[in-house]
């Protein structure tokens, strides 16, 4: 399963939260050190990646309902993130090559 760096931070991120529960305005923080994108796109970029692992089943995800939209407030891994987790923290980092 290929998962990008931003997904691979939201993961390890809620592996190292108590109860393995995460309020969502602790993402932002991945863009303190690579502005790569504009201060406007950053929520949604992160909804969009937290609803993608939530389609995978590797987050639960908590907030409010209304009639058009979910507004996520809070993720939560499940087993199956867990197992993901745990095997992709296991794995040898790439080396940056020229």
């Amino acid at each position: 399963m290929r998962l990008s760096n931003l997904q691979k931070y939201i993961l390890r991120a809620c592996f190292n939260a108590k109860g393995y529960r995460l309020n969502r305005e602790v993402l932002l923080s991945f863009y303190d050190s690579a502005a790569k994108s504009k201060k406007e796109l950053r929520a949604k970029i992160i909804t969009q990646s937290i609803e993608s692992l939530i389609d995978r089943e590797l987050l639960v995800g908590y907030g409010l309902r209304t009639p058009h939209k979910w507004f996520i407030t809070e993720i939560k891994l499940t087993d199956i993130g867990l197992k993901t987790t745990r095997k992709m923290l296991g794995e040898q980092l790439k080396l940056p090559m020229k």
